[in-house]
């Protein structure tokens, strides 16, 4: 999840995503989903202001890639806040219980 400043437009949120691209693309990781949420009020102040732009990407790509992309994104000028989460797999279908062997 990324915040940007309020007055974010395509140029700056087109950034901020090549920016993760760029972070993950050479490991074999690739964008899977961009959720726009648009402006919204923080609950506090940040950096001096009370409104962000929300940006949500998931993405795959190997657990070592998660440094480097949290290092890029602190660098990043575009970037007010950001944070990386691993989600848990889908739940696998449960096996089937072994048959009680009678005696």
């Amino acid at each position: 999840m990324l915040i940007l400043p309020a007055e974010a437009d395509e140029a700056t949120v087109s950034t901020a995503v090549e920016r993760i691209t760029t972070v993950i693309g050479p490991s074999g990781g690739e964008v899977t989903k961009l959720d726009r949420w648009g402006r919204r009020r923080f609950a506090f102040e940040i950096a001096r202001q009370h409104e962000g732009y929300y940006v949500v990407v998931q993405f795959n790509a190997e657990p070592d890639t998660q440094q480097e992309l949290d290092r890029a994104l602190k660098l990043a000028d575009e970037v007010i806040r950001h944070k990386v989460m691993v989600l848990p797999n889908e739940a696998k279908a449960p096996t089937a219980s072994p048959a009680s062997v009678e005696a």
